[in-house]
Order: structure tokens, then sequence, then C-alpha cells
């Protein structure tokens, strides 16, 4: 029986169990066999030989990637908000590629990237599955565009996302894990654990591998959270969803599919009607923001922001603008989100959009 085999024949039997507070511990287990299976067969398929994937140089301040099933309004959007020129049509699998386009947008330089509509069974290779998500994972932000047809699969998206280990607007378990030559399972908890028994947390490792190990868990995680956590190779992308075509919608329809899905953003990239808040909304997703330069008695640059990401210190602008920067600097000020203008701050005051900021070098 191969690994396949072994997967199915888990997961048929994952399914057919009904999870309640006696078959916990079971249903703990079967996953944790699910997930080693998986690893282990990534594992063999690499050692089988090179795989054949779309080649997508990464360029500018950030990657974002359109997802979505065949025909929803790809490569229209592309074209719509870059300077991309995606070929379009009315039938499925227009875009047999990769298409990448530049969003020029606030001095930001943002690489979209318009890929082969998703299908159904992605995550197991189906329809050049493994080179899609191949392409996925390496997005920072991940937009999934619906429209009238696709919107009730909306679910089967985000399932062929979580199947390859793709978290979408997740974060990772606040579980810390250290392997040991002995002891045991050595666990730890800051919280009370509800969703399982401590029982069930040592058994998940052990499936999973860890033998001898202390895990300190600071989070009342599920078992899934945990045998991510574990497993240590998901991908927390951030994401948008929007839905596309909405000129072609009544506003009874766009209720109902408001209601079932909770989308984002309507938009239509034909009429170009709601693209600017959907730039604005890439931007924000992404976590960008200006900082602008100002060197003494002079005014403040305000035509090329430096592009950062929300959290940067005045240390990490230096460090970007040059290592050498940090050594030789006196002082820092800040104009914008600072007590009051040109105060001077330290290298870990976190810097805010279109902060003006000015270094004082030796």
């Amino acid at each position: 029986m191969d690994f396949k085999e072994k997967i199915a024949e888990l997961e048929s039997e994952l399914s057919t169990t009904k999870y309640n507070k006696a078959t916990q511990h079971s249903v703990g287990l079967l996953k944790a066999k699910i997930a080693k299976l998986k690893r282990e067969m990534i594992v063999e398929a690499k050692k089988g030989g090179k795989h054949t994937g779309f080649s997508v140089k990464k360029t500018g301040d950030a990657t974002v990637t359109l997802v979505g099933f065949p025909s929803v309004g790809k490569s229209t959007l592309l074209n719509s908000i870059t300077n991309a020129k995606s070929e379009v049509g009315a039938y499925d699998f227009t875009t047999i590629d990769v298409i990448p386009g530049t969003l020029l947008y606030k001095g930001a330089k943002i690489q979209l990237l318009d890929i082969p509509g998703l299908i159904v069974g992605a995550a197991k290779g189906f329809g050049r599955g493994k080179e899609v998500l191949s392409v996925i994972k390496a997005s920072d932000l991940i937009i999934i565009v619906l429209d009238e047809r696709s919107y009730p699969k909306y679910a089967m998206i985000m399932a062929e996302l979580y199947n390859a280990d793709i978290r979408l607007n997740g974060s990772p378990p606040n579980v810390s894990v250290e392997r040991s030559g002995f002891g045991g399972i050595d666990l730890g908890t800051t919280v009370r654990l509800t969703k399982m028994e401590p029982e069930t947390v040592k058994g998940i490792m052990r499936e999973v591998g860890f033998t001898n190990a202390t895990i300190v868990i600071r989070q009342d995680v599920t078992q899934d959270q945990l045998i991510d956590a574990l497993e240590g190779n998901r991908l927390y992308i951030p994401g948008i969803v929007i839905v596309n075509k909405s000129d072609l919608m009544s506003t009874a329809l766009k209720q109902k599919i408001a209601s079932a899905v909770k989308p984002d953003l309507f938009v239509s990239a034909e009429k170009r009607a709601n693209v600017e808040q959907l730039k604005d909304l890439i931007f924000t997703g992404l976590g960008l923001i200006r900082i602008f330069m100002k060197q003494p008695g002079k005014d403040a640059d305000l035509s090329e922001p430096m592009i950062m990401r929300r959290g940067t210190t005045i240390s990490d602008v230096c460090t970007k603008i040059h290592k050498q920067i940090l050594k030789n600097l006196r002082f820092a000020r800040v104009w914008g989100s600072s007590r009051f203008p040109g105060q001077k701050l330290g290298l870990s005051y976190k810097l805010k959009d279109g902060d003006i900021l000015q270094l004082h070098i030796d």
C-alpha cells in the first residue's frame, strides 16, 4: 500500500468517526498519522527527481497572487490594476502560465501574479496543482477572486489552500517544542486546555515523531493547531476575498453572496468599479508603510518614500539604507507619529505610515 492509499484509508476512517469526548483521543491520533504520512510522501517525492514548476522571479516590495477557479476574471483584474497584458477570454483555462504585473501605489512597487485557475484536488497534484500552489506559497498576500458562478465553491478553495499547508489570515499557535535525548514528553501549559486532554497531546506528539521532548503550550489549541505547531512547516499568509463581475449582479444577489462568503470587496474589473479601493486593501493587507527621509536643514523628500513593513523600527530603516549607519548614528528625529514634531527617538521606536525620519550621523 503506497502513501496515497494509506492516507485515503485513514481519511476515510476519520470522516466516519463521530467526534466527541470519548473519541477525542483516537481522532487526534488519526490526524497526526495523516500529517506524518503526508510529510513522508513529500520527502519521498523530492527524492524522485526534479519537479517542473512555474518560473517566477520575485520583484518589487511585495508579491501578491490572484487565486480562484478558472474564468472568474483574474486576467481582466490583473490588467485593470497593473501594467500587465494577460490574455482574456470567455472560456476556461485562458491562463496556462504565470503572468506578472506591477502595481504602482503610494510609492510601492507590488508584483501581482495571475496564475492558472485552481481546481478541486490541486493540493493532490491535479491540474498542475502542485506547480500553482508553489507560486501561491511564495506570496506575501493572497487575493481570492470569486464570481457569481464560483462563490458557492469558496469553501473548496479554502480547503485546497489548507491541504497545501497554507493558513490564510491565520497566526502560528503559541506553542514551543524542543527535542531532548531522554525523559519522554514533558508537557507544560500556561492556560487550561479545553479542547483535548494532556494524554492526547502526548499521543499526537508521539505519532508525528516526538518521543523525547519538552513542550510548552500558551494557547488553548485545537488538535489541528497542535499538529501545525509540531510539523513546523505551515505558511501563515494574509488574504483578501473579493467578488468580481459585480456590475452583472442584482442587489439581492450581492446580499446573498455577502451573507454566504463575507467578502472584503465587490469589484468589477471590466468596469473598473472599486479598483482603487482594492489597491488600498492590497497595500494595507501587505502591512506596507511609507517612510519619508529628511536631511538636516532641508525639506523632506515626499516624492520617493521608503517602503517598509508595519512594525518597522528606526533601526530597521538604518539597516536597510546601510549597516554602517547604525554605528555612526548620533540620534534620529521623527515627524508624524511622534508626540511632537522632530522628537528625538531611540532605535527601537516603531514608525507609522507617513512618518518623516531624519538621521543625524557622525
